[in-house]
């Protein structure tokens, strides 16, 4: 029977070069491991929030070649920036990297701080990202607890207890610190982020294939499916709304939301959500009253566009709309241009927009 007591570490040293001894042979094959360079280890660092593997691979690269350097991100425009990010989703993220980037000229020369606590003071990079970049750039004795890890101890260690509520973070830190081989962060850290993503899947894990089954509690007691123990979720709230595409000659009408908002910085076609009683109609003539400053008649549909983010779901109805009254004013938007369809591509989109942008790029039929 394995138990673990008192202050012992969770797991025998064994374990901990069992792991290191598969990773030396199994690891993947990724871009930015390819590298030292702390800069690009941040900027995978965050892109790999919230987003599998294989969708960021092709952005880091395509990223890394339009913005080599910190400098050269911090010189970029946003649009140009965001339009590299297009499609990731998340935008806060590249907002928080360009504003870093301008910041660490400034403040840093140029250059990544490597300490965690000076880390922690950039834009978007919290206590698990200081410690990832930390560990893997700069050979930090840290633990970067990111979801596959939590997973893992929560099987190796049979916790009975959600990993992200106070007491689970706690006990999960504290035996991955104590697991933690000293000058070996960055590979322990990320054999163990490979493990999860190879091995100890969240569903159907592999546990035959795994180096550290051996000493895995769940394994023993038969609980893999039920670790880590997870809180009840509500069910998402699913949203309907409506988008404009208003006409001028060869043009049509976007704008650009407000940095604070979700999308901040992308352009959209205005419109919002529906209100309780409201055609879609009059939800698309009340929301282009307030958001331009016009009286609008609703015209023929363009087509409906589903799309769910972290937490809801939102489906839009979009139409083509005619102007009655009033000239349109960026009520609420940074900015509002006339753009022909085929230059849309030049305007950085959510993937509703960009949407109902490629079934306008076929041509204006009203």
């Amino acid at each position: 029977m394995i138990s673990w007591t008192g202050t012992i570490a969770p797991m025998p040293h064994p374990a901990t070069r069992a792991l290191l001894d598969w990773y030396a042979t199994k690891a993947r094959q990724l871009p930015w491991r390819e590298t030292t360079d702390p800069y690009a280890i941040w900027v995978a660092e965050i892109m790999l929030q919230q987003t599998r593997v294989e969708t960021v691979i092709p952005y880091y690269k395509h990223w890394m070649q339009r913005f080599p350097s910190i400098h050269a991100l911090a010189a970029a425009d946003m649009d140009d920036v965001l339009r590299v990010w297009e499609g990731l989703g998340y935008y806060r993220r590249a907002h928080n990297l360009h504003k870093a980037a301008k910041q660490l000229v400034e403040q840093h020369e140029g250059a990544l701080p490597t300490t965690k606590q000076t880390l922690q003071s950039l834009p978007g990079i919290g206590e698990y990202t200081a410690a990832a970049i930390a560990a893997i750039a700069f050979g930090d004795d840290a633990v970067a607890l990111d979801g596959n890890l939590r997973r893992v101890f929560s099987r190796l260690l049979d916790l009975d207890l959600d990993p992200r509520s106070p007491e689970g973070q706690q006990r999960v830190r504290a035996w991955a610190n104590d697991l933690l081989p000293k000058g070996q962060a960055s590979s322990f850290n990320q054999a163990l982020m490979d493990l999860g993503a190879l091995i100890c899947l969240p569903r159907s894990p592999r546990c035959e294939h795994c180096p550290m089954h051996t000493w895995c509690l769940a394994y023993e007691h038969g609980t893999q499916p039920i670790r880590p123990v997870k809180k009840t979720r509500r069910p998402l709230p699913h949203y309907i709304a409506v988008a404009g595409v208003l006409v001028q000659g060869d043009k049509v009408l976007i704008g650009r939301r407000p940095e604070d908002k979700l999308l901040g910085g992308l352009w959209e076609f205005p419109g919002g959500k529906q209100e309780p009683g409201e055609s879609l109609e009059q939800c698309l003539e009340r929301e282009l009253r307030e958001e331009l400053g016009i009286t609008a008649a609703v015209g023929t549909t363009i087509g409906r566009f589903d799309h769910a983010y972290t937490h809801f779901r939102i489906t839009v109805h979009a139409f083509f709309v005619e102007i009655k009254a009033g000239k349109p004013q960026p009520l609420d938007h940074e900015a509002l241009v006339w753009v022909p369809p085929a230059t849309l591509t030049d305007y950085p989109m959510g993937k509703i927009d960009r949407a109902i942008a490629r079934t306008l790029a076929g041509g204006l039929v009203r």
